[in-house]
């Protein structure tokens, strides 16, 4: 009888790798296998796939933070087992998303007491928050034409072009109607004057953007106030605004602290802003603020206590990650108002050296503004030899990822590239970014 010789040590250690029979294989794609894996081969095959992914910190068509501080990432891979729901069995990660609400809620001017709790609840992200704002509008106005027996099932929302989709999806899954302003060649963010005259008694709120997707400009809340004011004095309505501050909520506080465009405007009735861009942490996290207790109707708020306790929850789904909340509060208390200004002024500094950097080769219109979310919208002046979409193709091949996409309905014939500067995106990468790209522009002169 002839006995198998037993691997030695190192056969073991060439075979699991480089030389491991599972490499051999392709991933299974469509059926669940039959077989198992080891874990060090499901692992490695898995990690070598995903470095045909882009760089994550070299994708600038994203507001979405890349990076955090490892005691920030040791506290989300402690907590990331936690589901938030359960509020009873995690009392103190519920105790840190109540301070979250609390501190954003101040930082927006919220009007409450020293000792009073904001009205807020933390989302996946700005296109839940947006949801739960636009429900809370269409059940405050439903229940108003209800109560003066007025026709209810014709709600419409005034934004402006350039929203971002999660805003048509509202529209669509709620049966509310998207009444758009326009934006033109030079202007491509909400007119407030031509979103007034669009408010009919149907108008279940205006949305104004702090950070247009497109071109990371501000709209102006404060006109908007006054006219919509003027507006309501005059018709009896009481329309009010919606402000999507998904990127500048926490941009502005900081950077613009005497701009009007919060809870200080009185028609400006919630509020949505995402954690995961400029508050720093990694997707998904969003916070949607209310600003009083009666702008939230108390028939949207469940009761459940099949998990051991009472919980009130707002939310489209039930479970979610503690982690992302922690890390929030991680980032409020870490930094405090000196850091994430430190960080904004940081982050509109490298956006300026960019902008002038590609002004610098002259091949370039901007169109983006100083002021705003920093991000560098610009386009070709000549799309003769190549056009933005080429350009973004030439930009992959040094690890950049940078989006090259037309301006909203009616300005639509301006192609443009957009840059977003986050935080950890330094003043060495701003330099070599603009290095790649006038090489393109160079040669083709």
């Amino acid at each position: 009888m002839v006995f198998p010789k037993p691997a030695s040590e190192s056969d073991l250690v060439f075979h699991s790798n480089f030389a491991s029979p599972y490499g051999g294989d392709s991933l299974p794609r469509f059926d669940m296998p039959e077989n198992s894996l080891p874990k060090e081969s499901a692992y490695q095959n898995i990690h070598d796939e995903l470095q045909l992914d882009g760089i994550p910190k070299l994708n600038l068509a994203s507001f979405v933070t890349t990076a955090m501080e490892e005691e920030c990432n040791k506290l989300i891979m402690e907590s990331i087992n936690k589901n938030y729901v359960d509020m009873d069995e995690y009392p103190v990660t519920t105790e840190f998303h109540n301070r979250c609400v609390n501190m954003i809620g101040r930082l927006f001017n919220a009007p409450i007491g020293e000792n009073e709790d904001a009205i807020g609840v933390g989302t996946v992200g700005s296109s839940e928050a947006i949801m739960l704002a636009g429900l809370a509008f269409k059940k405050r106005w439903q229940n108003k034409r209800k109560a003066h027996g007025k026709p209810f099932n014709k709600p419409n929302i005034v934004t402006g072009a350039n929203v971002q989709v999660c805003w048509e999806k509202f529209a669509r899954y709620f049966e509310v109607e998207l009444k758009e302003v326009k934006v033109r060649e030079g202007y491509y963010v909400m007119d407030p004057a031509k979103a007034v005259d669009m408010v009919d008694e149907n108008t279940i709120c205006v949305a104004a953007i702090l950070g247009s997707t497109y071109n990371g400009e501000f709209e102006d809340v404060k006109l908007l106030n006054d006219l919509l004011l003027e507006k309501n004095k005059q018709t009896g309505w009481d329309t009010p605004i919606h402000v999507d501050a998904a990127s500048g909520g926490f941009i502005a506080p900081f950077l613009y602290p005497e701009l009007e465009w919060d809870f200080r405007l009185p028609l400006v009735k919630s509020i949505n802003v995402s954690g995961h861009k400029y508050g720093l942490v990694y997707a998904g996290i969003g916070w949607v603020l209310w600003r009083t207790k009666e702008d939230l109707p108390e028939e949207l708020v469940f009761h459940i206590n099949y998990l051991g306790a009472d919980q009130p929850t707002f939310t489209l789904n039930f479970s979610k990650a503690s982690s992302q909340i922690i890390a929030q509060y991680y980032q409020l208390i870490r930094l405090g108002k000196e850091g994430y200004r430190s960080v904004m002024e940081k982050c509109r500094e490298n956006a300026m050296v960019l902008k002038e950097g590609l002004e610098k080769i002259g091949c370039f219109n901007i169109l983006s503004k100083d002021n705003g979310v920093p991000v560098v919208v610009f386009s070709l002046k000549d799309t003769s030899r190549y056009s933005e979409y080429e350009l973004s193709e030439k930009l992959c091949r040094y690890g950049w990822i940078v989006p090259a996409y037309p301006m909203p309905p009616a300005a639509q014939h301006i192609n443009v590239l957009r840059v977003v500067i986050r935080a950890e995106f330094s003043r060495t990468l701003a330099e070599h970014l603009i290095h790649h790209t006038s090489y393109p522009c160079l040669q083709a002169i």
